[in-house]
């Protein structure tokens, strides 16, 4: 079985007057959904860091994190996971909470995502999301 081990945020911000949510649509080998900015970390890399990176590369936006909200754990069975002939994965995810301190709202260009967005609060849960969002939602005391 793979692990593998990621970092994500969960930014919430008022946008054009609305409490949003800050998400990425991952759409990566014919599969998508709405997730948390974030990804797997580098070898050798700070998870902390990673969360930071990836908030700049798939949304545009420095940021700073806040506090770590939790640790989601789930194993991903070999037929829901991209690329052929693999086996199961264990998927480690590190979330944390993380605010906007500079940059701008930007699609990330040549990764695993192709849009990004606040979406207001309200409208998270009628999207087509994966499973992480809700985790990062409990997580950080929006359900």
């Amino acid at each position: 079985m793979d692990t593998r081990v990621a970092a994500y945020a969960v930014v919430v911000a008022e946008h054009e007057g609305r409490p949003c949510m800050l998400l990425a649509h991952w759409n990566e080998h014919g599969r998508s959904g709405w997730t948390l900015p974030g990804g797997g970390i580098d070898p050798g890399e700070d998870l902390a860091d990673a969360a930071v990176r990836e908030v700049l590369e798939e949304n545009g936006y420095a940021a700073e994190l806040e506090a770590l909200l939790g640790v989601d754990s789930a194993v991903v069975a070999p037929e829901h996971r991209v690329g052929a002939d693999r086996g199961p994965m264990h998927a480690l995810r590190i979330v944390y909470r993380a605010r906007v301190v500079g940059g701008a709202l930007r699609d990330e260009v040549g990764g695993s995502t192709d849009r990004a967005a606040w979406v207001p609060l309200k409208d998270v849960g009628a999207l087509d999301r994966v499973e992480l969002v809700d985790a990062g939602r409990r997580f950080a005391g929006l359900l």
